[in-house]
C-alpha cells in the first residue's frame, strides 16, 4: 500500500463538467458528512497518480449518481486499464488528497487468457467479468469468502452487480506474493477482490454509501 498525493484541481474538475460548492465537516466516525463536492482541494499530482480522463470519468459519476451516494468525503476508483501487478485500486480522501492503493484483482471473464489485463467487461449473470460504472458500496455480510460487502451497480453496464453478487473480499490470490512469484494476480468470478492484509483498510476507509468507480479508459 503506498499513500500518495491525488488532489484534483478546480481546472480538471472544470473539465469534468461538476460545479464546485462548499462542504460540511466531515466526521469519520460517521455522523456528518459532506454532501458535495469540495470547494477547495490541495496541489494536484492527479496527472501522476490517476490519470486524469478516468477521474474526470469519476467525479462526472459521482455527481451524476448524486441523490443515492449519501457520502461524497472519499472515493474508490479502479483503473482496469493498468495491469493487475499494479496497485490500481485507489482510495482517495476528496479534502485532502491523500490516496492509498492497493492490488485488486478483476474477473476471470474479463480476461480469458489470464494475461493479467481486462479485456472486456460484462454485466451478464454467470459471466464471471468485471462490470465497469459506478458502485454504491452496501451493507456487509460473513460469506464464502469470510467478511464481505454488498455493491450496488448504479448504471446500465453494471446494474446486475447485486443479483450476480458482486462484492467487496478478501482473497490469497490478491496477495502481493501471487505478483512476486508469478508476476500477476489471480482472477475473481468479478468481484473486487483486494489481499487480506487491505481488507480492514478498505472497509474502514469506504465504509457505507461511498462510491467505487470501475473502468477501462
Amino acid at each position: 500500500m503506498q499513500k500518495r498525493a491525488v488532489n484534483p484541481t478546480r481546472r480538471e474538475f472544470a473539465k469534468a463538467g461538476l460545479a464546485l460548492a462548499g462542504t460540511s465537516a466531515v466526521c469519520v466516525s460517521g455522523a456528518a458528512v459532506a454532501a458535495r463536492l469540495p470547494a477547495t482541494i490541495g496541489p494536484f499530482a492527479s496527472s501522476r497518480i490517476v490519470r486524469p480522463e478516468l477521474l474526470r470519468r469519476a467525479l462526472a459519476a459521482l455527481q451524476r449518481h448524486g441523490s443515492e451516494i449519501q457520502h461524497r468525503d472519499r472515493i474508490a476508483i479502479a483503473d482496469f486499464a493498468q495491469a493487475s501487478s499494479k496497485p490500481r485500486f485507489y482510495l482517495i480522501d476528496m479534502a485532502s488528497g491523500m490516496a492509498t492503493t492497493m492490488l485488486v484483482a478483476h474477473g476471470s471473464g474479463s480476461d480469458p487468457a489470464h494475461t493479467g489485463f481486462v479485456q472486456r467487461f460484462s454485466n451478464t449473470a454467470g459471466s464471471n467479468a468485471s462490470s465497469e460504472g459506478a458502485f454504491l458500496a452496501s451493507d456487509y455480510y460473513v460469506g464464502k469468502h469470510g467478511q464481505s460487502q454488498r455493491l450496488i451497480g448504479l448504471d446500465s453496464t453494471n446494474n446486475n452487480a447485486l443479483p450476480r453478487a458482486l462484492v467487496v473480499h478478501a482473497a490469497w490470490y490478491a496477495d502481493p506474493d501471487m505478483v512476486r512469484t508469478h508476476g500477476q494476480l489471480g482472477r475473481s468470478q468479478g468481484c473486487f477482490a483486494v489481499s487480506e492484509g487491505d481488507l480492514q483498510q478498505v472497509f474502514a476507509r469506504l465504509g457505507q454509501g461511498r462510491m467505487i468507480y470501475s473502468a477501462k479508459v
